[in-house]
């Protein structure tokens, strides 16, 4: 079926971030076949979207996040990571059954949707049932099973196979809309050769990895006084950076360890809300970008943010390197709407797929009312996207050329049995 979008804004986010207004986006069998002004003849299309009064844009991607963690949304705000993690989280987590891995999920998932966000990358346990939820909500995902090593031998292998078999079950699956990954936790929760025997699986599976790394001050000290090594050193040294790698966080990074990231071609998940909710500190990103190093962004858990609006990540991403390097054009608009989408894909290695509005890539788009005090005057869309724009613009969302978000209303998910559900699982916790 032939459907082209007309009669919006259309911001591109390519490599010559073309906007084009009146312009028209085409696509079928659920990628993008044409890209432009709008044609003046449409009868060889099967159906024709208005978009008037509309940005047509990319979806937006979210590097890093635990989707089933919205459960404890609010429960335990403004304390230091590890307190936060040790105490009260990890406690809360460990009753978490797979129901409510699978109500938290989907709760996540109605947020992420709604604020415009297609593609999101997930780390945690029960990821059956989180692959199950994103199959059925059309959404887009990087996926895998999160492995904490700090457990004995036999666990350890256990759950490397249960990691192994979800990421070989599912990569590919809901259409190729499922991607996986092999995820050791961090270096602070996966003893060394843990992490080698990790690295080994994925190598065999031609997975990438994904990783917590240098998230906080505390933890590089930390693995310094385990391993003699700060974080980066110390996975390029286990052989983590031999696969492609994703790491999130990379807050706490010396000039060598940022020209090693270049090198070794890592990518990068920028969480700035939940960094500074942590007090984990302000990742050095202008610095990151000069080098080459792709720069996507990530809400982590709305545990820590305490929302997954992604466009209040790449609004923080552009003022907040302003703001601390006493310098403007630290991070431009264009700049951080390129984290939010294209470097997002790049940095969940699916920019074949997504992450700009370009012929032969997936069909997925979002279209952002501007019929709003706040959009006016459109003086410039892409300043407007990152500086005015709320996630909850958002009007109509499509993955695949599949429309899942209509006027503000989900098409694939019961939002309000998911809110039911979620409240009723939480009630289930021994707090």
């Amino acid at each position: 079926m032939k459907k082209i979008v007309v009669n919006g804004t259309v911001v591109t986010v390519n490599e010559q971030n073309e906007v084009i207004t009146q312009g028209a986006l085409g696509m079928e069998n659920g990628k993008i076949t044409y890209v432009g002004k709008q044609p003046e003849d449409l009868s060889g299309y099967d159906e024709v979207i208005d978009a008037k009064g509309c940005i047509v844009m990319p979806g937006l991607v979210n590097t890093h996040g635990h989707a089933a963690m919205s459960l404890l949304r609010g429960y335990a705000d403004d304390l230091p990571l590890q307190e936060w993690l040790e105490t009260k989280m990890w406690p809360l987590e460990g009753q978490f059954t797979s129901e409510h891995v699978k109500w938290g999920t989907y709760l996540s998932l109605v947020e992420m949707l709604r604020t415009g966000t297609t593609t999101f990358m997930d780390m945690y346990d029960h990821m059956d049932q989180v692959a199950e939820a994103v199959d059925q909500s059309g959404m887009r995902a990087g996926l895998a099973r999160g492995i904490i090593g700090l457990c004995p031998e036999e666990v350890q292998k256990a759950k490397l196979e249960e990691a192994t078999a979800f990421a070989r079950n599912w990569h590919g699956q809901a259409g190729g809309r499922i991607t996986t990954m092999m995820s050791p936790h961090a270096p602070y929760t996966c003893p060394p050769d843990y992490i080698k025997q990790i690295v080994a699986r994925a190598h065999q599976l031609d997975l990438p990895i994904h990783i917590h790394m240098s998230e906080s001050q505390r933890e590089v000290e930390q693995n310094v006084k385990d391993y003699g090594q700060r974080p980066p050193a110390h996975l390029d040294q286990l052989g983590v950076f031999e696969r492609p790698t994703l790491v999130a966080h990379a807050v706490h990074l010396t000039d060598e360890e940022i020209q090693l990231l270049a090198d070794r071609k890592v990518k990068v998940s920028h969480n700035p809300i939940s960094n500074l909710k942590l007090a984990s500190g302000v990742a050095r990103v202008p610095e990151l970008l000069a080098k080459g190093v792709t720069v996507g962004l990530g809400t982590d858990s709305s545990a820590s943010n305490n929302n997954l609006n992604l466009f209040e990540e790449i609004k923080m991403a552009a003022l907040l390197h302003k703001g601390v390097n006493y310098n403007p054009v630290a991070v431009p608009a264009e700049e951080a709407l390129r984290m939010g989408t294209r470097y997002g894909a790049e940095a969940m290695f699916i920019a074949n797929q997504t992450g700009s509005l370009e012929v032969g890539k997936k069909a997925d788009f979002i279209l952002v009312r501007t019929d709003r005090a706040h959009f006016h005057p459109f003086h410039d869309p892409i300043s407007h996207l990152v500086y005015a724009t709320s996630g909850y613009d958002v009007q109509d969302v499509y993955v695949d050329g599949k429309q899942l978000v209509s006027k503000g209303e989900l098409l694939t998910i019961d939002e309000e049995k998911v809110i039911f559900e979620a409240n009723r699982m939480f009630e289930l916790l021994n707090r």
